[in-house]
């Protein structure tokens, strides 16, 4: 291998590693902007999660583990810490994977756009209502299910015409 393509693909993970950085440090910030709720709070950080998995793809799962993971402990809710890593994880990169899905891609942008941020959002309701279940009881559980399906539902409507607006912006 000559120096210049490793020098080229050590630049891309440079890239990659800021690139998971910048977007994790927006997660954490998109989830700080939060309303409580019953069991913990609804926030934006699930827009910028899906935002990072159009961008970046699978390593998507990193800014999104780690920026919801510290939202989680500033709010001063350190037993969510461990399942919203998982959790939020799991969402970037299923959207991702979706995203890149080359049988996907028969499907319009933003149809493809929305499925990947439903099945992100399905994973991110059914992974707090098994954690909240365990933890709480299932009673308990379903009264966070309605508010993380709000939560759900704002993430896509405001990521996906974003990711056309930036992608606007790029190109100009």
């Amino acid at each position: 291998m000559s120096d210049n393509s490793r020098k080229t693909r050590s630049g891309s993970n440079l890239r990659i590693i800021a690139e998971c950085g910048i977007l994790a440090a927006l997660v954490f910030i998109g989830t700080e902007l939060r309303i409580p709720t019953a069991l913990g709070f609804m926030n934006l950080g699930d827009g910028v999660i899906l935002l990072a998995s159009y961008f970046i793809g699978p390593a998507a799962f990193f800014p999104a583990a780690i920026g919801s993971a510290l939202g989680d402990l500033i709010a001063g809710y350190p037993v969510y810490i461990a399942p919203t890593f998982v959790i939020k994880g799991l969402m970037g990169l299923s959207a991702a994977v979706i995203m890149g899905k080359s049988d996907a891609k028969k499907l319009s942008g933003v149809l493809l756009r929305i499925v990947a941020g439903l099945i992100a959002e399905i994973i991110m309701v059914g992974g707090y209502f098994a954690f909240e279940a365990i933890m709480y009881g299932t009673e308990a559980a379903l009264g966070s299910v309605i508010f993380n399906l709000i939560q759900g539902g704002v993430a896509i409507v405001l990521s996906v015409p974003l990711t056309y607006m930036i992608r606007i912006k790029k190109l100009r």
